[in-house]
């Protein structure tokens, strides 16, 4: 099997190559996908029936400051326009595209007080959500089969930039304070279930919208203990605040980014919670004090 991808280089596409590399043939297109006619010719070109699409600009502080400049700024052209361009050139060369988006397309207020499923209507409240939730609605205009992957706050064992996991045991290790928020929940991921889960996806040619997440949401105060608890670091070092001191003049996050991932479990995937996910880095023996 042989996919097309984009943004295959980033923290989460690039262990996805390292895991599945050899059951999955992956073309790399570093091409800027802004440029319509270069990522057409790139897709129709290639022979892969299957365009991962990861690409995107992710940083939600960065994107809440474009909103300013609306679709001439850099978040809408590469969340949107760059997630048009490839999605028309799927259709127009009859290629399934996979779609990677996030939890931040919801409000953080989901109905079901467990938390959202995939029936869920979008409403994000900050720029990056209204960028991944816009790209949303243009894969599902294909006439070509999609699939739309929403991931939530993934982590891996070892990248050459930090993940929310590292950077709290980063400062744990320097004996840094790491002030962390008690009233906003998250659903953290770990990467290397997102591989396996998009192996099986793929395997089974499944389209429509999976949240593939981890098994557990709960608040930063609460994941930083659970570091602390698992690697030995001195619990007094994490500090509490709140939703409304820690976004100070920041993007506005929602409040409750609980997933459900019931849908992807029904497939045989086991996603695990934080805490065994952080039981890999005990294995790699990644964790120095």
């Amino acid at each position: 099997m042989k996919i097309l991808g984009t943004g295959l280089s980033g923290l989460v596409g690039s262990r996805i190559v390292e895991l599945l590399e050899d059951k999955i043939e992956f073309d790399f297109s570093e091409i800027d996908i802004t440029d319509k006619d270069k990522i057409t010719s790139k897709i129709r070109d290639s022979k892969a029936l299957i365009v991962l699409h990861l690409a995107a600009k992710t940083d939600v502080d960065a994107c809440e400051k474009d909103k300013a400049q609306g679709k001439r700024g850099p978040a809408w052209q590469v969340n949107v326009i760059g997630t048009q361009n490839v999605a028309l050139a799927c259709q127009a060369s009859g290629k399934k595209m996979i779609y990677m988006s996030t939890d931040f397309v919801f409000d953080g207020n989901p109905k079901d007080p467990r938390g959202y499923t995939e029936e869920d209507s979008p409403d994000p409240i900050n720029w990056y959500g209204k960028t991944k939730y816009e790209g949303e609605l243009i894969v599902q205009s294909l006439k070509t089969p999609f699939l739309i992957v929403r991931l939530a706050y993934p982590y891996r064992v070892s990248f050459q930039r930090p993940d929310f996991v590292r950077t709290i045991i980063n400062r744990l290790k320097t004996r840094e304070t790491v002030n962390t928020v008690t009233d906003h929940m998250f659903t953290p991921t770990f990467i290397d279930d997102i591989a396996e889960a998009l192996r099986v996806l793929v395997e089974q040619n499944e389209t429509g919208i999976f949240h593939v997440v981890g098994s557990q949401f709960l608040s930063p105060y609460k994941a930083a203990h659970i570091i602390c608890q698992k690697f030995g670091f001195d619990v007094s070092l994490v500090s509490s605040t709140t939703r409304e001191e820690y976004f100070k003049n920041r993007a506005p996050r929602p409040e409750k980014l609980a997933l459900l991932n019931d849908k992807i479990k029904k497939l045989g995937v086991r996603m695990r919670t934080l805490d065994e996910g952080l039981d890999e880095f005990q294995e790699s023996a990644t964790i120095r004090h």
